[in-house]
């Protein structure tokens, strides 16, 4: 069985965005489920909110778009005993592509996205999701 069949892990996603009055509910809704397909999305107010526990398609994504190394460090700078969090663009959300927001808020808002980690621990999760690169490929940690 190799290393990636092996990855266990339970997370608890949460995801958050706001609905603006010049936006359709249902396409900020989708800002979620083109990243997390699996997401159950309910709307609240002028809030669209999401819960998952497989982050599958957004490791996927990463790995496709060549920016392990940029969410490693998005993810450890907003890293906790208990899990992480996030800032993802909307815009860049709705088509499937992950572009991590930082600085000031998009005008439109941002879908944030919190993480809970219950397995493994924090660090060990984040080193599955975004692995440490060298060169633009995954290493393998040995340890």
């Amino acid at each position: 069985m190799s290393d990636e069949q092996s990855v266990l892990y339970s997370v608890d996603v949460q995801l958050s965005a706001p609905v603006e009055p010049t936006e359709v509910t249902d396409r900020v809704a989708e800002t979620i489920t083109e990243l997390f397909p699996s997401a159950d999305v309910e709307t609240h107010g002028d809030r669209v909110v999401g819960e998952t526990h497989d982050v599958e398609q957004f490791r996927e994504q990463l790995f496709e778009q060549r920016i392990l190394d940029t969410a490693r460090k998005e993810f450890l700078r907003n890293s906790t005993e208990e899990g992480f969090s996030f800032d993802l663009k909307k815009q860049a959300a709705y088509v499937g592509k992950v572009n991590f927001s930082v600085g000031s808020p998009d005008e439109l808002g941002d879908l944030h996205v919190e993480v809970t980690v219950r397995e493994p621990d924090v660090e060990s999760f984040i080193s599955y999701l975004a692995p440490k690169t060298e060169g633009g490929e995954p290493v393998e940690a040995d340890e």
